[in-house]
């Protein structure tokens, strides 16, 4: 099965290229799978995400605007922050009028157009008084051309002549950091050891993480679960099962938004959708987690990608599959400013107020709420169950002992008859979702799904 990867931060189409040879392997060309996956902690697996655009995510743009919202966030269900890079950003080289923030010219500092060390310190005590985590973005594989870290020129990957390069040669506003170097890596550990001592961050994002060393990233993670056992660090990576085994607690499931992608396109059918979730959890050992989005910072908005509806429809499955569900910078509104290029190297913050839009942050707040308050939504088992009509149309159960979830999501934009294969439809009863008018109920096997709609059920798991 190709996979087309989504666009990545610094956005020539070269880079799709590069990012393919570095994350996503067609199926025969896939790794052996990793006979084993670390044990992450078990709050992580109960956890929805929030990545935060300090620059858009306010008008201010700022570290107060962001713990101005905590409550909202809190509100809605979010457990962790991953806040993009809160660094200063390069102005050598930089694209845009701003530049991009995955251009850090010190790792030690914050933007001051974010704010404050004490403005960050605030909103990291703000956070864990609600119970919730924080996860700065660390972009370990380069620097801006103006980083203090250029005083080391040997610091820097160099072509022939000597000349320092990007790691990625269209990445030109980046300068290659070289793991070679023993004293990049020193420095590398010593300064995430800063924020997580200093500060009380509770774990990392780590930007395009197989640029770097794999060596590295588990000598990193001994060093930073001395400081705090419980510590996370997320993978941007996708199909890389060795980064799980000791490195990584969760990577990012870029197959399967690769995937629905194209489903939504109308270039392959809905069952896909299953088969590469079936493919991924052959390549991984069982446990594995991985981070299931549909909204981020290197994608057109899923709004203007699928619609309204549509984009509903897309989260609806990352939040009732198995992993760990991402929401974006203010997608439970249906925002749909930009969050790519040019987003990444300008001023476009969020619109918290569209028009024409569905309640989204209620239907979003009941399906978080759903979804943690049934461990088979968060660690039940994966049954994909097949249908008449799965070139529209995915259906799968998520059970443990207790419970038992039959979610059908149609993924065309035209209504959709058919019968879900099953041997015991009985007892399943639909779930109400607040600010979802409830569509008309079929009986059990049978549906009728307009588009892009969507039914969970539920029954308690015979005995």
């Amino acid at each position: 099965m190709n996979r087309i990867h989504p666009q990545m931060p610094y956005r020539l189409a070269a880079v799709f290229v590069v990012w393919l040879a570095l994350n996503l392997a067609v199926i025969s060309q896939a790794a052996p799978t990793a006979s084993s996956t670390r044990k992450s902690p078990d709050w992580l697996r109960t956890s929805v995400v929030y990545e935060i655009f300090p620059r858009n995510f306010s008008q201010a743009g700022d570290l107060n605007a962001i713990t101005a919202h905590l409550d909202e966030l809190k509100d809605l269900g979010v457990d962790i922050l991953w806040l993009m890079p809160i660094h200063p950003t390069g102005e050598k080289m930089k694209k845009g009028s701003i530049g991009s923030p995955f251009a850090v010219r010190d790792f030690y500092a914050i933007n001051p157009d974010y704010g404050t060390t004490n403005d960050f310190k605030r909103l990291i005590a703000e956070a864990h008084q609600r119970n919730m985590k924080v996860v700065m973005d660390i972009v370990a594989g380069q620097t801006a051309w103006d980083s203090v870290l250029m005083v080391h020129p040997d610091y820097y990957l160099k072509d022939t002549n000597g000349a320092i390069i990007p790691p990625v040669a269209d990445w030109t506003d980046v300068a290659g950091l070289n793991y070679a170097n023993p004293d990049v890596r020193r420095y590398m550990i010593d300064m995430m050891a800063h924020w997580l001592k200093d500060y009380g961050v509770d774990g990392f994002r780590t930007d395009v993480a197989p640029t770097v060393p794999l060596d590295f990233w588990e000598a990193a993670r001994t060093e930073l679960e001395k400081i705090n056992p419980q510590v996370i660090v997320l993978a941007d990576a996708g199909n890389k099962p060795a980064l799980l085994v000791k490195a990584f607690d969760v990577d990012s499931s870029w197959g399967m938004i690769s995937t629905l992608n194209r489903v939504m396109s109308g270039l392959v059918p809905a069952y896909y959708v299953k088969e590469e979730w079936v493919y991924l959890s052959q390549q991984f050992p069982a446990g594995a987690l991985h981070l299931r989005f549909t909204d981020n910072h290197e994608q057109t908005r899923a709004i203007a990608r699928f619609g309204i509806d549509g984009a509903l429809a897309a989260q609806v499955l990352m939040l009732m599959l198995d992993g760990v569900p991402l929401f974006y910078n203010g997608m439970e509104v249906g925002d749909a400013t930009e969050s790519t290029d040019p987003a990444l190297f300008e001023k476009m913050p969020v619109f918290w107020s569209p028009g024409g839009r569905p309640p989204l942050r209620d239907i979003y707040r009941d399906l978080i709420k759903l979804r943690k308050q049934y461990p088979a939504l968060y660690s039940g088992e994966v049954t994909w169950l097949e249908n008449t009509a799965s070139g529209e149309v995915v259906s799968f159960l998520r059970r443990d002992a207790k419970d038992e979830f039959l979610v059908l999501i149609n993924f065309s934009s035209r209504r959709v008859t058919g019968s879900v294969e099953m041997s015991n439809p009985e007892g399943f009863e639909l779930v109400t979702i607040k600010g979802r008018t409830n569509p008309v109920d079929y009986h059990l096997p049978e549906f009728n799904l307009g588009g892009y709609s969507w039914y969970i059920y539920h029954r308690t798991a015979a005995k």
